[in-house]
């Protein structure tokens, strides 16, 4: 079995969980924060749809500058409708899904690195990288916006198991 194949039955899992939890967004909350340091419930929603789309700069290629000296930044979307978000979110999953399930296992032993402006910010395996920056960084806000649901008196699904709402 190819490490691939070991990572697909969790990615597929958390992607399912991670597009129930934005299905459970109304768009009237979108605009909704908790603190003024806060961002908003539609910023993290707009960000859960981009993460999957990590994974084929994560995969294919040895690094990423999100703020190239001589390019446009990296530009998270910043969709309007719960629906645009879903669209972008199904979107990235498949192409990551893709990507993903082609990658040989050599690939994940090699290194990749997050840039700004050219400076290296880390360096970590693209194995490492997957994990932390894809996967985990998803569950984070994933919970995040679990959270903002529950301030805001929406039910919240469950995900490894029945929510209070369930």
């Amino acid at each position: 079995m190819t490490i691939a194949e070991t990572l697909l039955p969790e990615f597929d899992e958390e992607m399912s969980l991670t597009r129930k939890t934005l299905e459970a967004i109304p768009n009237d909350k979108l605009d909704w924060k908790p603190h003024k340091k806060s961002n908003t419930i539609g910023w993290n929603a707009n960000h859960l749809a981009d993460i999957p789309n990590w994974i084929e700069f994560m995969l294919d290629h040895d690094s990423l500058d999100i703020a190239p000296i001589d390019g446009p930044a990296w530009k998270s979307p910043s969709l309007d409708s719960i629906e645009e978000i879903l669209a972008l979110f199904d979107k990235n999953v498949a192409t990551a899904r893709t990507v993903l399930a082609k990658t040989p296992d050599d690939v994940f032993a090699q290194d990749w690195a997050f840039m700004m402006g050219g400076q290296v910010m880390f360096t970590m395996t693209k194995g490492a990288t997957l994990r932390k920056w894809a996967l985990s960084h998803m569950i984070h806000h994933r919970a995040t916006v679990r959270v903002y649901l529950r301030m805001n008196d929406i039910p919240v699904p469950g995900v490894y198991g029945p929510s209070g709402d369930e």
